[in-house]
């Protein structure tokens, strides 16, 4: 049976390629597309959007009326947005997968609350290759302890609005967890000036803008003597689109609470 799927944000580039794929998925299909009010490509027919045929399913600001039982919902647009998703969808019984970042504590607090309340997936990176990375970087640092110095460098497109992503910052809460340390203790995003050395118990975090670059994240093992890293390079954004959807799938079937890409994967 074909899994209806919501795409919000569906005008932005992750919401063209979303709906590109999900016509072209046999499991899925397209019941809504969502944008903002007021939004300049209201009322346009999404498939065009992407570049493809008409599909006969125009962009709408009423998530509420889409978001029924049954379907699950794609969300990468903002936290404020997302957090307005996942109301609605809790309210309506309706699934949702979010992959959109930058949450202050206030909203945190919020997601983390009401996420357990419908069939809903978090996750801060879609990628299936990401997702291993996460795995593979808390096994390495449980491996290496406290000899090796974690640092995390990510790179993004110059229109992105937060960081670090919240890419990097799983990266680090995973080294952490290899580590056993508190991450919200131990973090240091980037450095200025006479800073004095670097502790042992420091997890840094840098993050770099510019041009089109779509994400890369490196985490480093710093010794002495030898240097470990590990790093992971987004060349489109179709594998985090392909990540979600397939999140999105898997979902359909699970009842309600709360997962991560790790559930789907199973690792």
């Amino acid at each position: 049976m074909s899994v209806p799927l919501i795409v919000c944000g569906a005008a932005g580039r992750m919401g063209r390629t979303l709906t590109a794929l999900i016509s072209a998925e046999g499991a899925t299909h397209l019941h809504a597309a969502i944008e903002a009010a007021g939004h300049p490509a209201l009322g346009q027919d999404a498939g065009v959007l992407a570049g493809l045929p008409a599909l006969g399913v125009p962009l709408s600001a009423d998530y509420a009326r889409a978001a029924v039982p049954g379907t699950v919902t794609l969300d990468f647009t903002t936290a404020a947005a997302a957090l307005d998703h996942l109301r609605v969808a809790v309210a309506h019984g309706a699934g949702i997968v979010i992959g959109t970042t930058g949450y202050s504590a206030a909203e945190q607090r919020e997601l983390d609350a009401l996420a357990p309340q419908t069939r809903c997936l978090i996750a801060a990176n879609m990628s299936v290759g990401v997702n291993v990375l996460l795995k593979l970087v808390e096994a390495a640092a449980a491996a290496l302890g406290d000899g090796f110095d974690p640092e995390i460098v990510e790179l993004h497109h110059r229109m992105k609005v937060d960081a670090p992503s919240g890419t990097a910052l799983a990266l680090g809460r995973a080294v952490a967890a290899g580590l056993r340390r508190d991450f919200e203790r131990t973090k240091r995003l980037a450095r200025e000036g006479i800073v004095g050395k670097r502790s042992d118990a420091e997890i840094g975090i840098v993050a770099l803008r510019g041009g089109d670059a779509v994400g890369d994240h490196t985490v480093v093992f710093a010794g002495m003597g030898e240097r470990l890293e590990l790093t992971h390079r987004t060349q489109s954004r179709e594998c985090l689109a392909r990540g979600a959807v397939r999140a999105a799938v898997w979902l359909a079937g699970q009842p309600v609470g709360r997962y991560g890409m790790a559930d789907v994967l199973g690792l």
